[in-house]
């Protein structure tokens, strides 16, 4: 799974989703691809989950690339303690998605394939995406 090798800082507050994502959201790679249409938290499970999912389906034909990381900490405390002693310790990592960011992109395959092993993603994802092509995208 995904998670960074080292941090500045260990816990970190967990802030708000507002806005659209204005980096991140055209096509850099593939010709085709998996875009949030609302904010959410994508936990590091789920990106392998959806990647798996869709690579399986093209049988390792042509490129995906991820292009979001899980780089925000999730902390949580041990069941059945009392209030107080501080934060709890790092569980897991996600990767905060507002709408509008490009979650995946492939390439290199014929454009039902590539739909369908998307739809495979979208499947596996907390967050309402839509799937994109390059030709749509273009002005």
């Amino acid at each position: 799974m995904l998670q960074p090798k080292r941090t500045k800082h260990r816990k970190v507050f967990k802030g708000r989703m507002r806005g659209k994502a204005y980096r991140g959201s055209t096509l850099s790679f593939g010709e085709y691809g998996l875009q949030a249409t609302e904010q959410s938290r994508v936990t590091a499970r789920q990106i392998e989950a959806a990647r798996v999912a869709m690579t399986r389906h093209v049988k390792r034909g042509g490129k995906v690339w991820i292009r979001i990381f899980p780089d925000k900490p999730i902390t949580k405390k041990p069941a059945e303690t009392r209030m107080g002693t501080g934060k709890g310790g790092v569980e897991y990592y996600v990767a905060v998605v507002k709408p509008g960011r490009i979650l995946y992109e492939m390439g290199g395959m014929d454009e039902q394939l590539a739909h369908e092993a998307l739809k495979l993603a979208q499947a596996k994802l907390p967050v309402l995406t839509r799937i994109v092509h390059r030709a749509d995208l273009s002005i």
